[in-house]
């Protein structure tokens, strides 16, 4: 089955302070992955092409890096995932950008079902989260989609009843000035 699965945000922004974002995954000032909530995403090295890691069961590794324009991942993990998902910027104005995460892939065997029934809602949700945690990281007013019961039950079981609330900071997070990973 083909899957074609994209969420954007259009923030008030230059290219440079998307930019910084998209550098900031998986470090200690990572200001796009909503690790408040979510798993938090990790690699191996230093974010950079071949760094290898993910989030919870999802792993991937680093397939593409335009550093502070985009980055692709390539899924390892769950089986039957076959394609990639990743961030990109897109001007739109001197003041506008769209940060956009695109996820492309093929699912066969079991992924058929866990997809459409597991994955895609918490991707889903997940994704959205992350658009959160970009916007207010920016200084954007803090609004996030609530998640669906099917989310919170899903994260329930997953978790034995361990899963944390959805938590998006209300606050602007520190920008980092410079690319600071684990």
């Amino acid at each position: 089955m083909k899957i074609v699965n994209i969420h954007e945000r259009e923030l008030q922004a230059n290219l440079k302070q998307v930019g910084v974002l998209i550098d900031s995954l998986a470090s200690r000032e990572d200001n796009l992955w909503p690790k408040h909530s979510w798993p938090s995403m990790k690699f191996d090295r230093t974010l950079g092409v071949g760094a290898s890691g993910g989030h919870g069961p999802v792993r991937y590794f680093v397939a593409e890096y335009a550093t502070s324009d985009a980055i692709k991942f390539k899924f390892i993990d769950p089986k039957g995932f076959n394609g990639f998902h990743g961030y990109e910027r897109i001007e739109t104005s001197a003041n506008t950008v769209i940060l956009r995460h695109s996820l492309e892939m093929t699912t066969h065997g079991l992924a058929v079902l866990t997809w459409p029934l597991i994955f895609r809602p918490l991707h889903d949700a997940l994704i959205e989260d992350s658009l959160a945690t970009a916007a207010v990281a920016l200084g954007h007013e803090h609004r996030i989609h609530p998640w669906s019961r099917w989310v919170r039950f899903l994260r329930w079981m997953i978790s034995r009843g361990e899963a944390g609330a959805q938590i998006i900071p209300k606050q602007r997070m520190q920008m980092p000035t410079a690319r600071e990973h684990i």
